[in-house]
């Protein structure tokens, strides 16, 4: 690979398309003049004939290949002719773009977003060398900050030991006499129990409503099933209580 072009490639730029500019840019350079970087298009898909765009020390070139990549469209703006260089970064790529005194607006899309951050600070500076006689110090205006995290760790002084201080202790002779609490005895009156109560009432069958000799019929089976009462004992007291109801 010749010399000449090894430094338009740090971007990723597509080395056949440069050499091809490169070769053809040769006779079209006029005295004096520099190119200072090249961006090439670089297509998500198809990228076989890349459109590029060259920027040198005294103009733009716009570089469009056609007829299959056997010829080449060269279009040229004077930095004096241009106005002010944008950059639009999107998902794919860049969109590199200027404008003209005579108020053109030229732009080329899939710019690598590197190439077209280096294309805008090459371009701002050749304007503020033609407008001021020096360029400016100008930072990259789309370039990602980086954010460094810096992480001070504070210098923790070292624990003095810690002093414990002795106790004088006494020896204890005298021994509580340790009582057993008395639990407190609470009546635990069963379900059962409470069903079984009930159901002993001396009201008599006849003196009772049909829902008081249902809610009685319920308790002898509650008995029943508590192993109470033996199932001969509840079919009974269920006859006689039906007989009432």
């Amino acid at each position: 690979m010749k010399d000449s072009i090894k430094k338009f490639l740090n971007e990723e730029q597509d080395p056949k398309a440069i050499e091809k500019i490169t070769s053809k840019l040769n006779d079209l350079l006029m005295k004096g003049e520099e190119v200072g970087y090249i961006g090439v298009q670089k297509k998500p898909a198809i990228n076989v004939f890349p459109d590029s765009i060259v920027a040198s020390n005294k103009r733009l070139i716009l570089c469009r290949p056609k007829n299959l990549g056997l010829s080449m469209d060269f279009t040229d703006y004077t930095w004096d002719d241009i106005e002010s260089v944008f950059v639009k970064e999107n998902i794919l790529g860049s969109e590199f773009s200027f404008t003209t005194k005579t108020d053109l607006a030229i732009s080329i899309d899939y710019i690598p977003k590197t190439q077209a951050r280096k294309l805008y600070t090459y371009s701002k500076e050749q304007l503020d060398i033609l407008k001021n006689g020096v360029a400016a110090p100008i930072a990259a205006p789309f370039e990602e900050p980086k954010v460094v995290d810096e992480i001070k760790v504070a210098e923790i002084p070292a624990a003095e030991p810690e002093q414990i201080e002795e106790v004088a202790t006494e020896e204890v002779t005298d021994f509580a006499e340790i009582m057993p609490i008395a639990q407190p005895e609470f009546a635990a009156t069963s379900l059962a129990a409470n069903i079984q109560a009930e159901t002993n009432k001396d009201r008599p069958l006849n003196e009772m409503s049909s829902e008081e000799l249902f809610v009685k019929l319920q308790n002898y089976k509650k008995l029943l099933d508590n192993g109470l009462i033996m199932q001969g004992e509840y079919d009974n007291l269920k006859k006689e209580i039906l007989g009432y109801m």
